[in-house]
């Protein structure tokens, strides 16, 4: 299992987000699928609730606030908020895009290391944040 570690923690974490801006959406996408959304217009419009970069901070801001993550997911974060990317935002500012990005190479982490109970325990957290939130208002 270290050396699967060793290996992971090689990985570029613009990488991991790419990876893990994937395993989210599909996730997202199955969640809407399960609760009955069955058009596209519709399963596209519910989607960015969960899968915008706002939407993405926000949740990560609240698993660091209710100290949801272990030390390693931490340190994969700082790397991944800090990850040099040259995109520039289209829908959001810089600081929001760095944290979005950091959960997506938390999420694509857990992918590499095959911890597919902890991908899921945070997606439907995720769901669940974003769905209690859309309920206030």
């Amino acid at each position: 299992m270290n050396e699967a570690k060793e290996d992971v923690s090689q990985i570029n974490s613009l990488v991991l987000a790419y990876m893990g801006d994937a395993v989210i959406e599909l996730h997202v996408r199955h969640h809407l699928i399960v609760q009955g959304y069955a058009k596209p217009k519709q399963l596209h419009g519910h989607a960015v609730h969960y899968v915008s970069a706002k939407a993405q901070a926000a949740f990560l801001f609240y698993l660091i606030n209710h100290r949801m993550l272990t030390e390693e997911e931490e340190r994969v974060i700082k790397r991944g908020r800090n990850a040099k990317s040259y995109t520039k935002p289209k829908h959001t500012d810089v600081q929001t895009y760095r944290y979005s990005t950091a959960f997506e190479a938390l999420i694509g982490y857990l992918y590499f290391l095959n911890q597919s109970d902890r991908i899921q325990f945070f997606m439907d957290a995720m769901c669940r944040f974003h769905e209690e939130r859309r309920d206030e208002s």
